[in-house]
């Protein structure tokens, strides 16, 4: 049966880094005879110069009726004047197809553990999952703006915390078995109702761990203990802070994927890392991360874990040879990279 993928390249280097990961998709396609079909559409800036939308009727619809979605990056000052910017797009996709879960593995390859800032002691062996709710909190609430005075309501709901703390569950189940939820119940009421919502799920999860950080002291320990954690699951303004700092433990956002995840319907895949329009056609960007969020897509839309790793140990082995793009202190370009992943692939 045909499985459908929707490619949404964007803007800036997102359109350079999902060409190498569809070369790397056919690739994959003819040697284990897959049948995916695979369609790009306009999103972000490039929507809203295509169809002066960043989301499009056409791409919201393809996104729908989608088995899984891949994107590269949105953004960029050309559109910081526009009427609705390419962020509000993105925004307005994960709440129309319900993408209330974001997924970013943590690591890092032994062939560039000296670019994390952080020492290798400490750095070597972190392995841990960032769960965070994409879809509720602060970023979703009523806004209201004043000449001086500014509000922003932050507002969850315990079947919206639930479900949440679930998933983290479920993959903590698939690892050590050891969920660390972050809150601020010190202090903000919604923070109270997710840690006693965290304590009540964990009891459908008797054979994991369930442990509570407040997200100051969870983002120190991060720093200097990122080995404690198997599986982080917090709300989306601290999930969205803590998800990229610990995006600069490997030391370059180049090599990190995410995958947002819905209740029922397909779930979508991209690097962290935004559009970076200043190096954008210059065959310098590091296609990984993408190439990374493809593998994701593989793995957990799909069920192909054995296919997910081959592109995986690809990418390990090729940065072990000493081929690294300029963000890992190396020469090689965006094509280079990719075409050597594909040769470590026909091997």
């Amino acid at each position: 049966m045909t499985k459908k993928i929707v490619a949404l390249p964007g803007d800036g280097i997102g359109k350079e880094i999902m060409d190498s990961t569809l070369k790397i998709m056919a690739e994959i396609m003819v040697q284990e005879e897959l049948d995916f079909d695979i369609q790009a559409f306009p999103f972000g800036g490039a929507g809203i110069d295509q169809e002066g939308d960043p989301l499009p009727e056409k791409t919201l619809t393809a996104c729908k009726d989608a088995d899984a979605i891949l994107l590269g990056a949105i953004g960029g000052p050309k559109w910081d004047a526009a009427p609705k910017r390419p962020e509000q797009g993105l925004l307005a996709l994960r709440k129309a197809l319900g993408l209330f879960a974001n997924i970013r593995p943590i690591s890092v390859p032994d062939a560039v553990i000296h670019l994390s800032p952080l020492k290798e002691k400490n750095v070597k062996g972190v392995d841990f999952i960032v769960v965070r709710e994409l879809t509720g909190g602060i970023y979703f609430g009523e806004k209201k703006r004043e000449t001086d005075q500014a509000s922003d309501l932050c507002t969850y709901t315990k079947a919206e915390i639930q479900r949440i703390i679930r998933k983290a569950f479920e993959i903590a189940r698939t690892r050590n078995k050891k969920v660390t939820s972050v809150d601020k119940a010190n202090v903000l009421a919604t923070s109270k109702l997710w840690r006693e919502t965290a304590e009540e799920v964990a009891q459908e999860f008797p054979d994991c761990t369930l442990e509570h950080q407040l997200v100051d002291s969870a983002a120190m320990v991060m720093i200097q203990r990122p080995k404690d954690f198997d599986v982080l699951v917090t709300e989306n303004l601290f999930g969205d802070i803590l998800s990229d700092e610990a995006s600069v433990i490997p030391g370059s956002l180049g090599m990190m994927p995410s995958a947002s995840h819905s209740e029922s319907g397909p779930s979508l895949y991209e690097p962290i890392h935004g559009s970076a329009p200043d190096i954008a056609g210059q065959d310098i960007a590091n296609p990984m991360s993408m190439i990374l969020s493809a593998a994701m897509m593989l793995r957990q839309s799909f069920g192909m874990e054995a296919t997910a790793k081959r592109i995986e140990r690809a990418c390990d082995k090729v940065m072990a040879a000493g081929v690294l793009t300029k963000d890992l202190g190396g020469t090689a370009g965006t094509l280079e990279f990719t075409e050597a992943v594909i040769k470590e692939l026909r091997i």
